[in-house]
């Protein structure tokens, strides 16, 4: 029996040095590239942000939210992916892009956010496989590990039967929207808030 290949798609980026570069990607199971049109609102919400910024993709798949954050300046990435030939492909696309400021990481992502780093993120991209609640548990390791620089902004994409999430009280909504299926969510995170979160706390104990 001839073991079926994987067929294969494309990811557009949208804007910047790359700007209508196709890069191939396959079509894996779980792997669901953020479409065009929440790419462009999202990338209009954060236009301002990405220059010079160090990203974080904890479910990369495609890459196409680190791809496109690459192509409009972003000064790093740190790209988590799971499945062995999407994270090979990545490195592939990277190549042709002649890009030296990623890195991809195969691996678990919740077992990789376990670990501090040894440098924070300022935009970080939280698009997991859906139904397998891992939005939430990434958020936490998050949280608790230190990845986040001050003022960090935080993209969160879900499945649109979640209308609440969980989020850290240092966590503020900027932005909100839902398109067919998908409802994403755009956050900053504040080091004001744990520090007032702390003193408080400290307040009441005495």
């Amino acid at each position: 029996m001839v073991k079926k290949r994987p067929s294969s798609g494309q990811v557009r980026i949208i804007s910047g040095q790359w700007r209508s570069r196709k890069l191939p990607i396959h079509d894996l199971e779980g792997l669901r590239p953020t479409t065009d049109r929440v790419r462009e609102t999202l990338f209009n919400w954060i236009a301002n942000d990405v220059r010079g910024a160090r990203v974080l993709d904890c479910f990369a798949g495609s890459g196409a939210l680190s791809l496109e954050s690459l192509s409009r300046y972003a000064s790093y990435a740190k790209i988590f992916e799971l499945q062995a030939q999407a994270a090979k492909q990545l490195v592939a696309n990277l190549a042709t892009l002649k890009c030296e400021n990623a890195d991809v990481i195969k691996g678990d992502s919740l077992a990789l956010l376990a670990n501090k780093p040894s440098e924070g993120f300022d935009l970080v991209f939280i698009d997991p496989p859906f139904r397998k609640s891992l939005a939430e548990k990434s958020i936490s390791l998050i949280d608790q590990h230190q990845w986040l620089n001050d003022d960090a902004l935080i993209y969160v994409e879900t499945e649109s039967e979640i209308t609440m999430l969980t989020v850290p009280t240092s966590w503020s909504l900027l932005k909100e929207k839902k398109a067919g299926q998908v409802i994403y969510r755009l956050y900053q995170y504040s080091a004001e808030l744990v520090l007032d979160e702390t003193t408080s706390d400290t307040e009441e104990a005495n």
